[in-house]
């Protein structure tokens, strides 16, 4: 093996780096084997990333067995949960790059041979992703796993419950005892939340693209055999080491198209999305937006999952774990099997050691899909020219047409819904939460969840340059491009106009002429920046559209 690491351990000039290490107690034989990084996005302010610090241990542990040496170093977290419908949200997507940058730099500064990523809240997933590809040597992502569902009068409980619960309780369904047993009850211990939403979305990607090692990310976090996941990832990347494998060779184009085909046929989240486009710039693969509608047209939904379903990560676990969805749609043909995957075999090899529990009814037969076509639609027209996105999971519509209550912030749209003030046909237009105009492109779960819980998910629809939680189900679109902020035409909504919505023919348009829109927009004036100094300034200078993955390299 040529070791990128012996230019930092090895030779007479390197003995003042040698000498350091040794302070901490690495051997001379140590520091002779390949160097792997450990990158652990462990925190103490959320359930999600909670047993990270016991996990890295075990990865540690893989390594030195299988003749490595670890050296673990941290990052960030930051929980759309705990911060959701506040300022703190708006460090969410921001940290996804920060969290990329972090591990690029340390990887690069100590020249790591290899590189394992242990990951659980949503932006830690793609964050890490990012930073493999560009850093381009053999690594390994590693997801921590879901949280076990909460248990309340005899329901499986996730924390989407909670948010529905709080529109219910504002619009009288509830009291706020009942709130506060649903609280009391829906996040019984570690790991990230519980249905398909934005973690496990990403954590279902990362085994269809091929980056984590399959049949790891769907144990629960909880679970005894999470410590053994953790031993056989730490021996994988050593074998990539060996093998030279690298996540460049692996994220190829075919392996985008895989993992966008698991995220349509399992109802995920919207924020797929933003992170895949974000990847494959890193990966220097060519994807555009509309490339997740032709993928999703084609692919059948197959996976009863929350938000929209009716069943919870940990069940999909029971029913065999991820590698039966990947043997579903290798069967199918709805993915590229010769795809080559960390350990080395390849995506077809992979899916076919699955071992399907025979009475499940989590992931659904060829023969019998929830729906023939995928979760997310890409819709384009007059109010989005660069795209936007909605998922159609549990949506009966296919389309809507209705007046626009136009919002420059969650928290005033918040407030309409919970003061009873939004009715049965209204389109929300929720805008200036685009990347660089919220900063940071909040997610919108405070709002979605009350109008879910406040009964109106049947009759209204909302629309926003920010966008939402994977918990998030009902008539909403998100990633509505250009945004706000940077001039495009939903700055230019007023009150009452007319907007419409066609889920068959994929448009979103707004009734105004061409010219009524073109002289609103020659007045308007760019709103002046939240943030004048700081990491939020800085990301709204640096940061793209949503259409190209919100990135800022």
């Amino acid at each position: 093996m040529s070791l990128r690491s012996y230019t930092i351990t090895q030779g007479r000039d390197r003995a003042p780096a040698r000498s350091m290490l040794k302070a901490i107690g690495f051997t001379d034989e140590d520091l002779r084997k390949p160097i792997i990084g450990v990158a652990n996005t462990w925190i103490e302010t959320m359930p999600c990333n909670y047993n990270l610090r016991a996990l890295a241990e075990r990865v540690k542990q893989g390594i030195r067995e299988a003749g490595g040496t670890p050296m673990e170093f941290n990052t960030i977290a930051i929980s759309d949960g705990v911060t959701m419908g506040t300022e703190g949200m708006k460090a969410s997507l921001v940290s996804r790059d920060l969290i990329a940058d972090s591990i690029e730099l340390t990887t690069r500064g100590y020249m790591f041979d290899g590189l394992v990523c242990l990951v659980a809240c949503d932006k830690t997933i793609p964050a890490a992703a990012m930073a493999m590809l560009r850093l381009n040597v053999p690594s390994v992502l590693l997801y921590g796993g879901t949280i076990m569902p909460g248990k309340y009068n005899g329901r499986d409980l996730t924390i989407q419950d909670v948010f529905e619960a709080v529109g219910a309780c504002a619009a009288g369904k509830i009291s706020d005892a009942e709130l506060l047993a649903i609280e009391d009850h829906a996040c019984p211990g570690p790991g990230a939340c519980g249905g398909q939403f934005t973690a496990n979305t990403m954590a279902t990607v990362m085994e269809l693209i091929g980056l984590s090692p399959m049949n790891t990310a769907s144990v629960p976090q909880v679970d005894p055999r999470k410590d053994t996941v953790a031993t056989y990832c730490g021996q994988v990347v050593m074998n990539a080491v060996r093998k030279d494998l690298k996540p460049r060779d692996i994220a190829t184009r075919k392996a985008f198209d895989n993992a966008i085909a698991s995220v349509a046929a399992t109802g995920g989240s919207t924020n797929a999305v933003l992170h895949l486009l974000a990847m494959a710039r890193d990966a220097q693969v060519p994807l555009e937006i509309d490339d997740f509608q032709a993928i999703s047209a084609n692919t059948p939904l197959l996976v009863d999952l929350k938000p929209a379903g009716n069943f919870v990560a940990a069940d999909v676990d029971v029913a065999g774990g991820i590698p039966v969805i990947a043997k579903r749609l290798v069967d199918g043909g709805y993915v590229d099997g010769s795809a080559i995957t960390v350990t080395g075999r390849t995506l077809a090899e992979e899916a076919a050691d699955a071992k399907e529990n025979p009475t499940q009814k989590v992931i659904r037969p060829l023969d019998n899909p929830i729906k023939k076509s995928g979760g997310l639609v890409i819709l384009r027209g007059t109010l989005a020219p660069e795209g936007c996105v909605i998922k159609v999971t549990g949506i009966a519509r296919t389309g809507h047409r209705g007046p626009a209550r136009v919002f420059d912030h969650e928290e005033a749209a918040m407030n309409a819904v919970t003061r009873g003030e939004i009715k049965a046909g209204d389109v929300l237009v929720i805008r200036y939460e685009g990347p660089k105009g919220g900063p940071g492109m909040r997610e919108m779960l405070g709002v979605t969840g009350a109008i879910m819980g406040a009964g109106l998910g049947e009759s209204v629809a909302l629309l926003t340059d920010g966008r939402f939680s994977g918990a998030t189900r009902g008539f909403m679109i998100g990633h509505v491009a250009p945004e706000a902020a940077a001039g495009g035409p939903i700055a230019a909504v007023r009150e009452g106009d007319i907007i419409a919505i066609d889920i068959a023919q994929c448009t979103i348009d707004l009734e105004v002429p061409a010219e009524e829109v073109g002289e609103r927009l020659k007045s308007w004036n760019p709103p002046a920046p939240r943030y004048a100094s700081g990491v939020f300034a800085k990301y709204c200078k640096m940061v793209s559209s949503a259409s190209q993955g919100a990135i800022t390299s």
